[in-house]
């Protein structure tokens, strides 16, 4: 892969773009709390969960494509063992903060299965309570006051404030469609921002904006991790909802990825068990250990009946993995081309749970987050405001893939009768 690294003027910018993403504080406490704390804003989708639950206490029918969540049934199979396992009393007790060992076990082997990556459940494996915790704590492993993480921009939220909650900065990377203009940007923030950070968080396929990469841009960014001594940190949260022939590649796959860092994968999306929270982090067998360090002193581990059900899940379900893709993958479709039929500029994802959605004219000027409350008040339809993820996520909306195609169908018309 031929970087494009950033040159005279557009070196400037870069600069600018990629500074420190400030925290606004927020004093509106009567108690005296941390300064860790009074770092996170007010969370902005707050306002928009207000309106969203007055509208429907008035009757209002709020077709929510807001959150990405999933709203298709755990598998059978899956429930009925949890239903057993919950009825032996020794699944009552605390378990173990890293897992159960066959858990982990059937994560390798999913790992061989999907990219030929091996993984010992024993050194490079840890079961989280969904990836967001695992992800979070993994910060407060790694960083600390004075510390910095680089983290593309638009970003999902947790990868911006789990840095800030640990006590570290977070340096903003703009991130481009283009991976050889993508990496150019990473590496140069690596070589002029000092202290140098000392993690870098990928997310692909990417929430909120679905960009996807191939594996040519993880072998570049292991690369870039030696020669800088920086750590990895990738989020494959979408593994397999994928769309098109499209199939993500794991950070993993590449020789040496272990050497730098890890990987959170999580069985919400592929399993449709986003409330059983059963997510694993894999790789580095150092940043493994010290998440189990920190989570050996936060929590006494997953319900042991859910990790009984989660093996059945990983054993019995493979195949649910693509069949769910393909129902997310009819939905995109219905959405995208009732957009396009409404004079908006839409392009289709190959992969994620989400459209990622420029404001049409003549509503740009409006403001992401104005506009989602527009389309709330009147078409009675939820979605979330770029400004949600980001300053480089204004101007652009994420829709949710979540609700049933005759329910997308009439949010379309809904949004047209609303527009004009």
């Amino acid at each position: 892969m031929t970087r494009k690294a950033p040159r005279g003027r557009r070196a400037a910018e870069l600069l600018d773009q990629a500074a420190m993403v400030r925290i606004d504080t927020t004093d509106d406490y009567t108690i005296d709390v941390s300064n860790r704390l009074r770092r996170l804003p007010p969370y902005l989708f707050g306002r928009l969960n207000a309106m969203k639950h007055a509208l429907r206490q008035g009757g209002a029918d709020i077709i929510d494509l807001g959150m990405g969540n999933p709203r298709d049934a755990t598998p059978q199979i899956v429930v009925d063992k949890l239903c057993e396992a919950a009825q032996e009393p020794r699944n009552h007790r605390y378990s173990v903060s890293t897992g159960l060992f066959n858990l982990r076990r059937e994560a390798a082997r999913y790992y061989q299965r999907l990219w030929d990556v091996d993984l010992d459940p024993e050194d490079e494996i840890i079961a989280t309570i969904g990836s967001k915790e695992g992800f979070s704590h993994l910060c407060l492993a790694l960083l600390g006051s004075g510390d910095t993480a680089l983290v593309p921009s638009p970003a999902f939220p947790i990868h911006v404030y789990a840095v800030a909650l640990a006590g570290a900065n977070v340096i903003s990377v703009p991130l481009s469609e283009d991976q050889d203009e993508f990496v150019g940007h990473i590496v140069y923030a690596l070589e002029h921002i000092y202290p140098r950070p000392k993690v870098l968080i990928l997310n692909f396929p990417h929430n909120p904006t679905t960009m996807t990469v191939e594996l040519g841009f993880y072998e570049e960014i292991v690369r870039i991790a030696k020669r800088f001594g920086i750590l990895v940190i990738s989020d494959l949260a979408y593994a397999e909802t994928t769309f098109d022939g499209y199939q993500a590649p794991s950070f993993l796959q590449v020789p040496g990825a272990k050497d730098v860092g890890c990987e959170f994968i999580t069985m919400s999306k592929q399993f449709n068990m986003a409330g059983w929270r059963i997510g694993f982090c894999a790789g580095h067998p150092e940043m493994v250990r010290a998440l189990a360090k920190i989570k050996g002193y936060y929590d006494y581990g997953i319900f042991q009946a859910l990790q009984i059900a989660a093996i059945i899940a990983f054993r019995h379900c493979g195949g649910l993995a693509r069949e769910q893709a393909e129902v997310y993958q009819r939905r995109r479709d219905c959405l995208c081309r009732g957009l396009q039929r409404i004079g908006w500029d839409v392009k289709p994802p190959k992969a994620s749970m989400f459209a990622w959605v420029p404001i049409p004219e003549p509503w740009c000027e409006m403001g992401s987050i104005e506009f989602a409350l527009k389309l709330m008040r009147e078409a009675e339809v939820a979605v979330a405001p770029g400004r949600g993820f980001g300053e480089n996520g204004e101007g652009y909306l994420r829709i949710a893939l979540v609700e049933n195609e005759d329910r997308i169908r009439q949010a379309v018309r809904q949004i047209k009768h609303a527009l004009g």
